[in-house]
């Protein structure tokens, strides 16, 4: 029979024989190599590891594309589909940005209130009577602002804003150099604003009619605007438009960059439309002014004369009698050959001058001593397309001014003396050839391309000593 020790024995052999852990068993194995093959997993089951595995695929194909393209960033994404989610949700976060932006502006109650609390705790300069403030001044009247208004002025009133304007031998700064900058950067503010909720696509840029619905929705606040006759209004807009696009968008690309027409002079001289006419604003200043209602009108107006057929198009016979035909005929090919698009009108050579290309014309000879319109002028002068002007350009183009000279008159004059003198006053790098950049470095660039294109412009440089006698009398009276 079994005795007490075989039995004991038993037990501890049994309890040193090793149980062999759960991997190793068979079925285990079989199960895993079930599960892995997806045969025994359920439809979505199937599609959740069907779309793991995709997007490994695609996670691999971007990491090896990344590899192989370098440091090269991506440059280009594809713009949401007009009424897509992405779309959707772009233009609601842009309305929710632009409305957060636009709560933190000050409106014109708080910018009196600001005035008042700078008025009430400036100190009165002896010397001069102006009101200024140092920088203890300075802090008490930001925490007074941001009593009266609310925490969104206290932006104004850092210490890097302070260091900005100019102090006097005490620290001080005047008050009213400060509450011009803030009125200035509320309204470029409100006018980036404005213009970004008009920015259909989002890419910081304005289309031609995006730019007309911009000065659309300020006519009624530009006091000089107001009585304009509403059958006005649509040309009126694209004759003040195409000036932000002359001048904003030189590569001609058809869109306007939202920076650089709120940091352009077009957008400052359409604002000085605010002053009341009554303020001694007289017809010349108006006239002057591209964007007031006399200078649209006088446009259209020197349009219509030109255009005898009445077909909505300038010829180059038509345009020849621009400013009472002081331009050469040379100039005025060399504009069509340049700036009028072709096949507009018929085909080959019978090319037509539309309004667009007219407004480009008449900015360029107007702003002749800017860049924008001096490139626009160098295009034309640059017979031969090369980039540069040379002594034969010069005299090719003189030769009608000088023809023109002599037929109203004047004395007789040596072209090459002429030449001569137009290269001693662009005094150029090369001495062979005047470029666009010697035109522009020279400052006279304006003046230079006058006498090259106009009778009446080199006169008056011919007579530039007398004019200047008569003007000093007349700024003394």
């Amino acid at each position: 029979m079994y005795s007490g020790s075989s039995d004991g024995e038993s037990h501890e052999a049994a309890a040193q024989r090793k149980i062999p852990p759960v991997s190793s068993m068979l079925w285990v194995r079989n199960l895993r190599r079930y599960i892995g093959s997806g045969a025994g997993l359920g439809s979505e089951a199937l599609m959740e590891l069907e779309t793991k595995r995709i997007l490994l695929d695609i996670f691999k194909e971007k990491q090896q594309k990344s590899a192989e393209a370098g440091t090269i960033p991506s440059f280009y994404k594809k713009k949401p589909e007009e009424g897509s989610i992405s779309h959707r949700v772009q233009k609601l976060a842009k309305y929710r940005f632009l409305k957060k932006q636009s709560d933190l502006l000050l409106n014109a109650d708080d910018l009196d209130a600001m005035w008042v609390c700078l008025r009430e705790n400036c100190v009165i300069d002896d010397a001069t009577g102006a009101e200024k403030m140092n920088y203890e001044d300075f802090c008490h009247i930001a925490s007074v602002c941001t009593e009266q208004i609310g925490p969104k002025c206290r932006r104004f009133f850092s210490p890097s804003n302070f260091m900005k304007f100019e102090k006097d031998e005490s620290g001080r700064i005047a008050i009213l150099p400060f509450y011009l900058y803030v009125m200035r950067t509320v309204s470029l503010t409100q006018a980036r604003i404005d213009m970004s909720e008009l920015d259909e696509d989002s890419d910081g840029f304005l289309q031609p009619h995006e730019m007309e619905a911009y000065i659309r929705g300020l006519i009624p606040n530009l006091a000089q605007l107001r009585d304009m006759p509403a059958a006005f209004v649509q040309m009126y807009c694209r004759i003040a438009a195409h000036k932000f696009s002359f001048f904003c968008d030189p590569h001609r690309r058809g869109k306007a960059c939202i920076k650089k027409v709120l940091l352009s002079n077009c957008l400052q001289e359409l604002m000085e439309l605010h002053q009341e006419s009554e303020e001694e604003v007289t017809d010349t200043e108006q006239a002057e002014n591209w964007f007031s209602l006399t200078s649209a009108q006088r446009i259209c107006d020197m349009f219509l004369a030109l255009d005898k057929d009445m077909n909505g198009t300038l010829s180059k016979q038509e345009l020849k009698e621009y400013a009472d035909g002081t331009l050469t005929e040379i100039f005025i090919e060399r504009v069509f050959d340049e700036h009028v698009r072709r096949c507009k009108i018929g085909a080959g050579n019978n090319r037509e001058m539309d309004f667009d290309s007219f407004l480009d014309f008449v900015l360029a000879l107007e702003n002749k001593d800017t860049p924008e319109g001096l490139t626009y002028l160098f295009r034309c002068l640059d017979l031969n397309g090369r980039g540069f002007l040379t002594t034969a350009d010069i005299h090719s183009l003189f030769r009608d001014v000088h023809q023109k000279w002599i037929e109203g008159g004047n004395y007789e004059l040596c072209i090459e003396d002429v030449r001569d003198e137009i290269w001693d006053m662009v005094k150029p790098a090369d001495p062979l050839r005047i470029t666009l950049a010697d035109l522009l470095a020279c400052k006279q660039g304006g003046t230079v391309a006058s006498m090259l294109i106009d009778v009446r412009g080199f006169w008056a440089h011919d007579n530039r000593e007398n004019l200047l006698q008569e003007e000093e009398p007349e700024e003394e009276s």
